[in-house]
């Protein structure tokens, strides 16, 4: 290593030192309050956490994109969890361009704390880039000419005054899913054309599909939705920085749906990794209840993500092709949607494979499941056939008749009843003996079956 290079190295590894003390510190403080039982605990807690992580926060700021960067990928996915959210909402997409891809792809699908806030950003083209354009009221909006307008969980006035100012009407993004399928893709009077779409969201073992609103008003995409995707932005972080990636706002629609079809894909891998696993499990020779159990949860994830892509893949299919049969779409764009469509093809059929593994996953699960329930009652059927002639024997030795005649022959009857339980014994150990005979017997039977 160099001169040149050593000092930017050891600031770097001091950075990364006191980003990992912080996080220390604030975990260990984290776990001595939660150990201590104290009134108002909540609020203590809240207290505690707030001063630790502003911290970090205020470290965070102080620093380059490129040190974050680095810092971030030299972290454990927890704790780089913990600091990114600690990153300022302005320095994000800096951040995220100098990521590793990997990397990058984790935090973007793990992002959903900042989900819930309201944001409006507006792209316009730069040099053959998208360039986001703060827009804080109605009069940014004077100043720019954009071909993306993208509204998350946008209030009733900012959809107003937006809308006022490019002269539409933007939909509520809380009423998306009250919409009938047929009434999702259409074409205005003056022109505009409306597409509601699904996406898909796979966070925290949570997948989901989230609705979005689509709108091409004057060659400017308008999308509205509830929530933050990863899909929008991955795309925003593409468009800015391969030059000619996007040249209106169709490009941009069409590269969200090509985004959203590589995205599915991506989670059909992870439902192949995941049932790959519990494949493993389940041919193990011996399962128990409770292993079951847990592989019928995981399963059942499964089945309900893949359920949830191939809805979702199903459905830009179909905002693809009303695209193209409402010929709104040059022929190079033309292109690319036939391309996206071909995509999804592939991905119908991993879908249907996936179904069918589910099912032998689930049938093979239940077949254990029923042999061990198998296994329990020929159990109990052993116990009553060893015990049946005991019982037999009991039910003689309690009558009256049979302390009659050891009366009439003179037999001590401590001695009797000892001699009757020592016989009941035998007799018990007998029949459990002849039935293990018998069962080594068949099963050498059926052995002999499967040789001829």
């Amino acid at each position: 290593m160099d001169d040149a290079t050593t000092p930017d190295f050891d600031r770097l590894t001091q950075h990364l030192n006191e980003v990992q003390h912080l996080l220390s510190r604030h975990r260990l403080v984290e776990n001595l309050v939660n150990r201590q039982e104290m009134p108002k605990h909540g609020l203590v807690e809240n207290i505690v956490h707030k001063k630790n992580l502003a911290e970090l926060n205020k470290l965070l700021a102080g620093l380059d994109p490129v040190d974050v960067a680095r810092i971030l990928e030299a972290l454990s996915p927890e704790d780089r969890l913990l600091t990114w959210q600690q990153v300022g909402e302005d320095r994000l997409d800096a951040v995220l361009l100098l990521l590793l891809d990997d990397i990058r792809e984790e935090l973007l699908a793990a992002d959903q704390h900042r989900s819930e806030k309201v944001s409006l950003n507006a792209f316009e083209l730069h040099n053959g880039r998208l360039r986001q354009v703060p827009v804080a009221n109605k009069a940014d909006l004077h100043n720019i000419t954009p071909i993306w307008v993208d509204l998350v969980a946008p209030s009733a006035e900012m959809r107003f005054w937006v809308g006022q100012h490019f002269g539409l009407e933007l939909p509520d993004p809380d009423s998306l899913t009250d919409l009938e399928a047929s009434a999702r893709f259409y074409v205005e009077d003056n022109g505009e054309i409306h597409l509601h779409s699904d996406f898909l969201l796979d966070a925290d073992d949570k997948a989901r599909n989230v609705a979005v609103a689509f709108i091409l008003h004057q060659d400017i995409l308008f999308s509205v939705r509830k929530e933050e995707l990863p899909v929008f932005r991955l795309q925003r972080l593409r468009a800015r920085t391969q030059p000619g990636y996007v040249t209106e706002g169709k490009d941009v629609l069409l590269d969200l749906y090509a985004a959203d079809a590589e995205y599915s894909a991506d989670a059909l891998e992870d439902v192949y990794a995941d049932l790959e696993a519990v494949g493993r499990r389940v041919l193990n020779p011996r399962v128990t209840d409770e292993e079951a159990a847990q592989i019928l949860s995981e399963i059942a994830r499964g089945e309900d993500l893949n359920g949830r892509i191939r809805r979702n893949v199903l459905d830009t299919r179909r905002a693809v092709s009303f695209l193209m049969r409402g010929k709104f779409l040059s022929a190079d764009q033309q292109d690319d949607a036939r391309q996206i469509l071909r995509d999804i093809e592939s991905l119908d059929g991993h879908t249907g494979f996936l179904f069918g593994k589910i099912n032998f996953l689930m049938d093979a699960t239940v077949g254990f499941i029923n042999i061990n329930q198998n296994h329990r009652v020929s159990r109990l059927t052993a116990i009553s056939i060893v015990l049946m002639p005991i019982n037999i024997l009991a039910g003689i030795g309690g009558m009256s008749e049979f302390s009659m005649m050891a009366k009439d022959y003179n037999i001590n009857w401590p001695l009797a009843y000892t001699g009757f339980i020592i016989g009941s014994v035998l007799i018990g150990w007998a029949t459990y003996h002849a039935l293990k005979i018998f069962e080594a017997r068949q099963a050498k039977r059926n052995l002999e079956a499967k040789d001829r």
